[in-house]
């Protein structure tokens, strides 16, 4: 089922963005786009971050970043 009919995003797209770590409506935003046209689809975004636990919502409520990739060993190979 499409959630944002303006980029063609499906609520399957949205909870794979969840899982990755998109807690709130704007980090979907960021991910696919869903949500920042004509803005009808932010209220079903909201309701399907709701439904689920946010795997990284703790870092979320400290600020800190939840979408960076996971950077360890980056020093060893530079």
């Amino acid at each position: 089922m499409y959630v944002c009919s303006c980029f063609g995003v499906t609520e399957a797209q949205v909870k794979q963005h969840a899982e990755d770590g998109a807690c709130t409506p704007r980090q979907i935003a960021s991910a696919c786009k869903a949500g920042t046209d004509c803005g009808s689809c932010v209220r079903r975004i909201q309701a399907i971050l709701g439904r689920g636990a946010c795997p990284r919502r703790e870092l979320a409520d400290q600020g800190r970043p939840v979408l960076a990739a996971d950077l360890s060993g980056l020093d060893e190979a530079a």
